[in-house]
């Protein structure tokens, strides 16, 4: 069932989630235990206050304001006996009573400070009720309660401990349910610990196996439905493996096929005579030129569909693999390049044979559509972003991201003899993604085309 909220409602909501919700799965669900806990347990005192605990202390303090009436009347009846009574009054009430004429009143209420109509709200009923003509006043005296009852003939001092009208038992109760709770709630934690934890590990070894890595280490535990979820994931990935097995193998034996005649159509072409033209008028060279020109094609082809899943991963350093390129493509003298890095954290994990050949590609395209090339490596952050400018044609803006596609290729800007067959950033775009990492195009300051790479650490 889905509610429809007006939307300045649906608005403060949804900023309320992006806001103040937590974002992890584990303080989510600790919310959703922890808020119905206190909101019950403050509902169970609320009730136990009201009810239980009020009806316990009003009866206390009526019992208490009845017995000071009692004495008050045994005292007005025989002032004679007044030792007498204030004896079986602190003997059989628990009630200490002092007697104070009109003229020593005033200074005996004086001496007696802290008030606390909190815990006296009951007595304090109690004591309109049982004196309505009289004045009378509540002090707390350390750990005693002080009750003055003013008459028109003189003060009575009443002194007794405040347990007598206020019961402890809420104590016991909150200790009960704070107790539980607690306990309850760190259960709880250990138990949604173990649960996340499960799913932590599932997610992980997906990524990893997304990048490249092939974690044998991973075993489904938890609730039923995280291991049932584990469980697929490692069926999905070894039918993902056999895939790729197959599929290598029988590229592997398409790629010896195919090599074989055109090494075979190179030899007899090596052998005919250098001024011999074929039918339609084509020579040895052009011959040749489409031999090499297919053999070109046919590694780019094994290249782009092969991949690199078999490599094992390690780390990397890509300042070094950088500056291994970049001297490969300087000794053609074909462009000027620069290269500049900063003194952070260059090195990946991944697989060094692949993020070479997609880096390759990067530069070596820079290499032969401009003449001044720079290359950038720095740390971001928790990632590595890699910057290759060049001054060539560039690509313009609406085809960026078609050149991405496998076989793509721009004739505007790119030939045959510049060129391959439109593999090179499909390629390298399926290894940075491989690696968790994004490719991007943009446009360069110096003129031509801006390639940025961002691998994360």
């Amino acid at each position: 069932m889905h509610l429809t909220f007006p939307s300045k409602i649906d608005q403060i909501l949804k900023y309320i989630r992006v806001k103040y919700m937590p974002k992890t799965l584990f303080f989510r669900t600790m919310l959703l235990i922890f808020v119905p806990l206190i909101v019950v347990q403050i509902v169970s005192i609320i009730a136990f206050f009201d009810g239980s605990w009020g009806r316990v202390g009003r009866r206390l303090s009526g019992n208490l304001t009845s017995n000071m009436a009692f004495v008050m009347q045994l005292a007005q009846a025989a002032p004679e006996n007044f030792d007498e009574i204030r004896e079986l009054s602190a003997r059989n009430y628990d009630l200490q009573v002092k007697y104070y004429d009109n003229n020593e009143k005033h200074e005996v209420i004086r001496k007696v400070r802290n008030k606390n109509k909190m815990i006296t709200g009951f007595l304090e009923e109690s004591l309109k009720k049982e004196f309505p003509e009289d004045i009378a006043s509540i002090y707390l005296k350390g750990g005693d309660l002080v009750v003055f009852v003013e008459t028109p003939k003189g003060l009575y001092e009443f002194m007794t401990g405040s347990k007598n009208i206020f019961s402890t038992s809420i104590f016991g109760f909150m200790a009960w349910m704070v107790g539980t709770s607690l306990l309850l709630f760190i259960v709880a934690v250990g138990f949604l610990r173990i649960q996340v934890r499960s799913i932590a590990d599932l997610a992980e070894a997906a990524e990893e196996f997304g990048k490249g890595v092939d974690n044998k280490k991973f075993k489904p535990y938890g609730s039923s439905e995280v291991r049932k979820a584990g469980i697929a994931f490692i069926k999905m990935k070894e039918r993902i493996l056999r895939q790729i097995s197959e599929r290598t193998q029988m590229l592997a034996g398409v790629s010896h096929d195919l090599r074989t005649p055109l090494t075979r159509m190179r030899l007899q072409l090596a052998l005919l005579p250098d001024d011999k033209k074929e039918q339609g008028g084509l020579d040895k060279e052009e011959f040749l030129q489409d031999v090499s020109e297919m053999e070109k094609m046919l590694e780019g082809y094994l290249s782009f569909v092969s991949g690199e899943g078999g490599e094992p991963t390690d780390f990397v350093d890509l300042n070094e693999m950088i500056l291994s390129i970049i001297n490969k493509f300087r000794t053609t003298g074909k462009a000027l390049v620069r290269y500049s890095t900063s003194d952070q954290v260059s090195a990946v994990k991944g697989r060094e044979q692949a993020l070479k050949r997609a880096l390759s590609n990067i530069i070596g395209n820079a290499f032969n559509y401009g003449t001044t090339i720079a290359v950038n490596l720095e740390g971001v952050g928790n990632k590595v972003e890699i910057t290759v400018d060049d001054d060539g044609p560039g690509i313009p803006e609406d085809k960026r991201e078609d050149v991405f596609k496998a076989f793509y290729r721009l004739d505007e800007s790119r030939n045959k003899e510049t060129g391959g067959v439109g593999l090179g950033l499909s390629i390298a775009k399926d290894v940075i993604s491989s690696h968790g990492g994004k490719i991007e195009l943009n446009q360069s300051p110096m003129g031509g085309l801006r390639v940025l790479i961002s691998i994360p650490l």
